[in-house]
């Protein structure tokens, strides 16, 4: 997909895909409309270019660069034996105790019930999974005492170790378990940020709390970190669970004297308090309530703004200032899904009804994702605009076009999330701000601005550095805020001085 998109840039070039003859890109190069007579004979064991181009000498080009880029991944690889099975794996590191699988999912069962099967712990990338593979897989793991977190696990920081998406954060007391990667990530980077750090990040894969599954996974981590001399505060994360699911899970709490956080998302916080534990409203504040009890503190309700109450008003004024009567609606374009949960949930009715492609209630679910009006939230790391490509976190173009094609005059407010990290791309505080550029731009022409207003989950230790993201955004005028939720916060105390829609 990466070679994809770098081929696209030639000139002269309109679509162009890139890979293995397999049903899934078979099935794409239809969807992009590059089938031709002769992908009729590609198998899986095909390597093909299929592109729309101008001429002749422009597939030329594009075959010599592709196999330019393909030498250089070899190079990259370097000469080490890679090994072609597990068994080959297991006999060059033989004190291996954990797996990261990240293949097409309809093969995942087979390769981590093998891994299983040698005592490995497992993290699971790959989405496409069957939940009755799952629960198979699951169970297995379980019964040998083994973690198998996920399918379409993308975070966990394992003895101090970030696998997959995650962020170089201290070590320290607080031990996560998150059905959720970018919601877990925003809560042990803002630890860090405060001054703590993580024992363990444990990842469950977004479907572990369902009724169908169980909470298997979750309640193997948390019993985990109840055992664990390292960790001294447990901090639980997830969507809401299956109300049966969340019961069980509660229950645990009183089997150990570790204080528990839970962020159930929007879940019943009376329940969680009814149970011994601490409910949150945001992540923000489990990372907060979570520090707070690592220090031996009593922890405290956080609703409102870390920076100073005079320079939030001043972009307040300053937004409502600057904004034309018709600038009423908002567009949130985020590459965070549980982010973008919850800043819908903070939102809540208090603008009206956000339209989304996760829609809080079925009344806003977007029907047509090119074809949006009102107040739209999107989840840019969904199905609809990941297929044949990469997550918006590794190639931020998939938002630059959403930048492109879905904010107009009529937008008041963009709110965004930037995050960095491993796994994430180089640089995608930059791209945002050549998308905002590019977006002003537009509007000038209109005699128009826009606000727009950010968050950045990540730390300084990130190979991005988020100060040096920050400054990018800021630099092309996007205000930023310690949090998602404080982002939200300032984004409905804007909205709501504004004409209603």
């Amino acid at each position: 997909m990466l070679i994809s998109k770098e081929i696209k840039n030639i000139d002269g070039v309109t679509e162009v895909l890139v890979g293995m003859g397999t049903e899934l890109n078979i099935e794409l190069t239809e969807n992009l409309g590059l089938m031709g007579p002769e992908m009729k004979d590609v198998s899986p064991n095909d390597f093909f270019i299929a592109a729309d181009l101008d001429s002749d000498e422009t597939m030329a080009l594009v075959i010599e660069q592709v196999t330019q880029l393909l030498s250089q991944k070899k190079a990259e690889s370097g000469s080490d034996y890679q090994p072609v099975s597990i068994a080959g794996a297991l006999d060059i590191m033989p004190s291996a105790n954990l797996a990261v699988v990240s293949i097409p999912g309809q093969y995942a069962e087979e390769e981590v019930s093998k891994l299983l099967d040698n005592d490995l712990h497992v993290m699971l990338f790959s989405d496409n999974v069957s939940v009755e593979a799952e629960l198979f897989l699951k169970k297995k793991a379980v019964e040998k005492g083994l973690l198998m977190m996920g399918p379409d696990c993308g975070t966990a920081i394992i003895n101090g170790i970030p696998l997959a998406f995650a962020n170089k954060v201290k070590r320290g007391p607080i031990g996560i378990v998150g059905a959720s990667g970018t919601g877990t990530q925003e809560v042990s980077a803002l630890i860090d940020t405060f001054g703590s750090g993580v024992s363990q990040v444990i990842g469950t894969g977004g479907r572990d709390l369902k009724s169908e599954i169980g909470g298997l996974m979750m309640i193997q981590g948390m019993q985990a970190l109840m055992a664990d001399p390292e960790t001294k505060v447990i901090v639980l994360i997830s969507k809401p669970p299956a109300p049966e699911v969340a019961q069980k899970i509660l229950n645990m709490v009183g089997e150990t004297q570790k204080p528990v956080v839970v962020d159930f998302i929007g879940g019943d916080a009376q329940m969680i308090t009814n149970a011994g534990a601490h409910p949150c409203s945001t992540l923000e504040d489990a990372a907060l309530k979570a520090v707070a009890l690592a220090r031996g503190e009593r922890p405290v309700d956080s609703d409102g703004f870390t920076v100073d109450e005079s320079r939030v008003n001043a972009w307040i004024e300053d937004a409502v200032g600057k904004l034309k009567a018709d600038q009423v609606n908002l567009r949130g374009l985020y590459t965070g899904g549980t982010l973008a949960d919850e800043a819908m949930k903070l939102l809540g009715s208090s603008i009206g009804g956000i339209y989304s492609n996760i829609p809080l209630s079925p009344e806003y679910e977007l029907k047509d994702l090119n074809n949006l009006s009102g107040h739209v939230c999107l989840d840019l790391g969904e199905d609809q605009f990941t297929v044949g490509r990469p997550h918006p976190m590794i190639d931020p173009s998939t938002r630059s076009d959403r930048f492109e094609t879905d904010i107009d005059g009529t937008v008041a407010v963009c709110l965004i999330d930037v995050v960095i990290g491993y796994g994430s791309h180089e640089d995608p505080a930059g791209e945002v701000a050549q998308s905002i550029k590019a977006v002003k731009d537009k509007l000038a022409k209109e005699d128009k601005s826009i606000v727009v207003i950010a968050s950045i989950t990540g730390t300084e230790d990130d190979p991005q550095g988020l100060e040096a993201s920050q400054k990018s955004l800021e630099d092309e005028g996007v205000i930023v805020l310690p949090s998602n939720a404080q982002a939200v916060r300032l984004t409905k105390e804007i909205m709501n001085r504004l004409p209603k829609s």
